[in-house]
């Protein structure tokens, strides 16, 4: 058999210490544990800036365990889901593992995870968007409370008119709260990838930053990412559209 000179040996070793390094350096590996998730399934997406990419569909094991082990393309976006409306966004950088533990029935009310800065930026965003909405669900159930006691004619209309106009008093409290944390979400962490999530994040179906009213914290998301990231494709497709929007005003 023929055997490799010392010389030529060494080169192959290095050459395969390159590939492997070069192989695992954009591995991510996302993994997690949820209660009431066993034998059920959960899957990933990746989210580039034009589409969903579906990528995997994971049957937890009997303690609800599940890993996933992917090569990131680019820093993205990957979405963690149960179901089109429950479902969680993590942002790893290249390398990363992210651990995820909470309910399989509640995932984007219960998560927790432990892993890179940007998902926890993520995270904290939707533990704050959490907050608001189990305000919101509080005032729809007194407001119906109140609908069904005036059906009933337990209580007066003007009664019914005085704490339906309470609840409305409270909602646009937190509608408002909700746009001020996230303009300092944004403000904080200018040039991550996470400001993207926080300029389009909704509030009980509406937008809380209206490019019309707020358009110049648009162009300042769109300046931290071309001074961080300004070959990273969600950069290159988020200035088109910042563009675009800047076309139309200056021609209204």
């Amino acid at each position: 058999m023929t055997q490799l000179k010392p010389t030529l040996l060494l080169s192959a070793l290095t050459l395969l210490l390159l590939f492997v390094s070069c192989g695992s350096k954009s591995q991510i590996t996302i993994e997690g544990t949820l209660a009431d998730g066993a034998g059920k399934t959960i899957f990933i997406e990746e989210m580039s800036p034009d589409a969903r990419i579906f990528l995997d569909s994971i049957t937890l094991d009997k303690k609800g365990h599940f890993k996933f082990t992917y090569d990131m393309p680019y820093k993205t976006f990957y979405n963690v889901h149960v179901s089109n409306d429950d479902y969680v966004v993590l942002l790893p950088d290249e390398g990363s593992l992210i651990t995820m533990t909470g309910s399989y029935d509640s995932l984007s009310l219960t998560y927790r995870i432990q892993g890179n800065d940007d998902s926890q930026l993520l995270w904290q965003l939707q533990d704050y968007t959490n907050s608001g909405t189990r305000t919101l669900r509080q005032l729809v159930a007194t407001d119906r409370h109140n609908a069904d006691l005036l059906d009933r004619g337990e209580i007066s209309q003007r009664e019914f008119d005085i704490a339906h106009a309470n609840t409305d008093s409270v909602y646009l409290a937190t509608f408002s709260e909700q746009q001020q944390y996230v303009v300092r979400f944004i403000e904080d962490n200018l040039g991550s990838l996470s400001t993207l999530i926080a300029l389009y994040k909704p509030f009980n179906g509406r937008q809380l930053i209206n490019p019309e009213d707020s358009f110049e914290i648009y162009e300042g998301v769109l300046e931290g990412l071309e001074a961080y990231l300004p070959d990273n494709p969600h950069t290159l497709s988020f200035k088109n559209q910042v563009e675009r929007t800047r076309f139309q005003y200056a021609r209204q």
